[in-house]
């Protein structure tokens, strides 16, 4: 058993593999979106996007979970309880970014509604994706200063900062 005063690889592994997972996530949501660019999209890719927002949305739900009920973040205030404000503000971001990701199917749900597609369909998906951009870079911000606060926690560098 890792001492307090040494990283924990199980832990630090983990939180790279659940960043990993959710940045391969992020870009199986662009790709639909970039696909249309331009022109309006087709019915298989809106069916595309519709299952990988789904799936971003339910793994993301369950990632905030794990982080709220205790694990790595608790652990890093824990050895380190300056950290204690800053994962509070953390886990603050989690129910906003959930209702960022959520107004955006919300937003793609009314598009595909008014399927098939009239002239304003590329304004419309290219506004999506923007918006999807702009989520996105929410969302890794978040992680980033996640990142941060588990290495102070564990007084371990990632690898990660730029």
């Amino acid at each position: 058993m890792p001492s307090i005063d040494r990283p924990d690889p199980v832990i630090l592994e983990h939180v790279l593999k659940e960043h990993r997972d959710l940045h391969a996530r992020i870009v199986a949501v662009r790709e639909p979106l970039r696909a249309a660019s331009g022109r309006p999209p087709t019915a298989a890719e809106c069916e595309r996007l519709k299952d990988r927002l789904a799936d971003l949305r339910d793994h993301l739900g369950d990632h905030f979970r794990r982080e709220e009920e205790g694990g790595f973040l608790e652990e890093s205030q824990t050895r380190l309880p300056r950290l204690s404000g800053e994962v509070r503000s953390l886990l603050a971001e989690h129910s906003g970014l959930l209702a960022e990701l959520d107004a955006l199917a919300v937003r793609f749900a009314n598009l595909i509604e008014r399927l098939p597609l009239g002239d304003s369909a590329a304004e419309d998906w290219r506004g999506l994706a923007e918006a999807f951009e702009s989520f996105s870079l929410h969302l890794v911000d978040h992680e980033r200063h996640e990142n941060m606060i588990v290495q102070q926690g564990y007084n371990e560098d990632l690898g990660l900062t730029e």
